[in-house]
């Protein structure tokens, strides 16, 4: 028998500190790092964890093996008491928001036997006397994760489960009934075929639906319109975000958004986003934990949570300041050879040598914009761009080939133009708004709008508006379409317009004597005029798009859902790897569905 006392293990028995860690094999703590005791269950014994700081799901783990005497082999699933699955990625901001709560911890089973429960129908124990009461006949214990190995039989009367059961089913439920042992006279194979996961996760949103107020009407507007108005998709993510909740917790788990995200595209195939790897990332983006759901969810949890501040990261290279491989180049000249070129373009008069030498030195002008001490000299050096039209046309193609620079202007007015007039006619509307909607189907024949295809483009404006930032305020579309364009007299001076203007970020100058009348276009960069070649507003635009990328712009801030919108569905450049907003991919789901 030990006949240390505790008094003895603290002090020493010659009265100096002993650490009662290091007796147990236990690392070294110091008593501030200590952060929590957490209670933990594991089938019936509780007990409590110590969380020291900086402690991490894997930790947590370690600790819970080490405390009940666990193989280092054993896996775990860990539930709270809603019973809804922690996962790594909350865990810290679980038990942080609810430091009294109480974990239940239990063997993790393998996948292939969750599906088990969906294909077997436990049998019905025969009672003469009235039917039972249908999910009333399921004690807790049967529930329990203690039992989710043992062998035993449902002895009271309960009803088969069907697949929609089977999805209301907590995820300890799941694993009680996939693991309990059953007899081959206890078993009947399920007369339904086993569900899909989308088959499944549409249901669900579809019952989330029915069982809410305002949920019908969702579905009847769908049916009807084939779309959902941005009143309607806001209720769908309000009903489904307080359905997530009461079901799941107030931090529903990756999982749990990515089934309801999936179940919306799935019921509502038209709010599918072809251009996205999965189709519902502007519901739900489990890789930057963005989209209307998780919006909601964080607004829901707002005001009751402190969330921890999120460390930086680094946003990847994409849009127009990512250094890009040219599609394809002609020999290009460096050294000497390079000066004379740039010598020899500052004086030719011939515009045929001038587009063969700006071909020749394209890679030093691109090493040039892409230079953050010399990107401002780049007129200076390249004066041309000024005077002579379609040298930015030639640099755009030489960035990325002829296919992709005709994009906007084959596309535009047979793909993009009559969806965009659709969608701005559910709008709330205004003033400014009828008067755009009104040139871009042609119906007037005002002096003060612009014409048909630069209406539809500021229609696209209205319906991707400027939102508000960290260091910006919100303005309107408005407001905004100054950022973009301004019509300028004929008779005026361009430069007292100039001066007036400040920022690097290009926009159209448009110079006529009516705003459906231009004489000329420019491409204002840094209070430059470049001459644009086209003599419409479409391809106005299109070489003002182009600007961006030719001389290293980043888009203006208010502008920046609609250039985005431009360039992806457009243009289709940098697809993948451009961080778009929900409300984007949204719009382009409407119109490619």
């Amino acid at each position: 028998m030990c006949d240390f006392s505790i008094a003895q293990l603290v002090n020493g028995e010659d009265g100096s500190k002993c650490n009662l860690w290091g007796f147990f094999g236990l690392n070294k703590v110091q008593s501030e790092e200590v952060t929590m005791l957490l209670k933990v269950k594991y089938q019936n014994t509780k007990k409590y964890i110590r969380l020291l700081s900086g402690s991490t799901f894997v930790d947590f783990i370690a600790q819970v093996k080490y405390k009940f005497g666990l193989p280092d082999a054993t896996e775990l699933d860990v539930f709270d008491e809603t019973n809804s699955l922690v996962e790594e990625d909350i865990f810290s901001e679980l038990i942080g928001a609810n430091p009294d709560l109480c974990l239940t911890v239990c063997d993790k089973i393998p996948d292939g036997a969750q599906t088990l429960v969906s294909d077997l129908v436990f049998e019905i124990q025969v009672d003469p006397g009235p039917s039972p009461t249908t999910q009333d006949c399921i004690s807790e214990d049967d529930f329990s994760p203690l039992h989710h190995s043992t062998s035993s039989s449902l002895t009271d009367t309960c009803t088969s489960l069907s697949s929609s059961d089977i999805d209301l089913c907590s995820p300890i439920e799941y694993r009680t009934l996939a693991g309990r042992s059953t007899s081959s006279s206890e078993v009947i194979p399920s007369p339904t075929r086993e569900l899909s996961e989308s088959e499944t996760a549409k249901e669900m949103v579809k019952n989330a639906l029915l069982c809410k107020p305002g949920g019908e009407e969702v579905i009847e507007e769908y049916n009807a319109e084939k779309s959902l108005t941005h009143r309607t998709r806001r209720k769908l993510v309000n009903i489904l975000a307080s359905h997530m909740t009461e079901r799941h917790g107030r931090m529903p788990s990756r999982k749990h958004k990515e089934k309801y995200a999936l179940g919306i595209i799935t019921l509502f195939p038209s709010l599918k986003d072809p251009f996205s790897p999965k189709g519902y990332e502007h519901f739900y983006d489990a890789e930057k934990g963005s989209g209307y759901l998780a919006w909601r969810l964080k607004t829901m949890s707002r005001n009751t949570v402190k969330r921890p501040a999120k460390t930086a990261t680094v946003a990847q290279a994409q849009g127009p300041k990512c250094r890009r491989l040219a599609a394809s180049l002609p020999e290009q000249l460096d050294g000497d050879a390079c000066r004379e070129a740039i010598s020899f373009l500052n004086h030719c008069q011939d515009e045929e040598s001038v587009f063969q030498k700006m071909k020749m030195t394209f890679q030093y002008r691109q090493d040039l914009v892409h230079d953050l001490q010399r990107t401002t000299d780049v007129f200076k050096t390249f004066p041309r761009f000024l005077d002579i039209k379609g040298l930015l046309n030639q640099d755009f193609l030489l960035l990325f080939g002829v296919e992709t620079a005709s994009k906007m202007l084959e596309k535009w007015e047979t793909t993009f133009k009559p969806k965009v007039i659709k969608e701005a006619k559910q709008l709330t509307q205004s003033t400014e708004l009828c008067r755009l909607l009104k040139a871009a189907e042609k119906l007037t024949e005002d002096d003060t709008t612009w014409d048909s295809d630069m209406a539809s483009l500021l229609l696209l404006l209205h319906l991707l508006p400027p939102t508000a930032g960290r260091k910006r305020t919100k303005i309107s579309p408005s407001d905004a379409v100054e950022k973009m364009l301004h019509f300028h007299k004929s008779c005026c001076s361009l430069d007292e317009h100039l001066q007036r203007r400040d920022g690097r970020q290009p926009y159209i100058l448009a110079v006529g004597r009516t705003m459906n009348r231009i004489d000329t276009f420019y491409i204002v960069v840094d209070k430059q005029l470049i001459p644009c070649k086209a003599t419409s507003s479409l391809g106005a635009f299109d070489e003002l798009f182009k600007s961006h990328y030719v001389f290293n712009l980043s888009y203006d801030e208010y502008l920046g859902q609609f250039f985005i919108f431009i360039q992806t569905t457009v243009y289709n450049i940098d697809v993948a790897t451009t961080n778009e907003s929900p409300r984007v991919r949204e719009f382009r789901a409407k119109v490619f569905n």
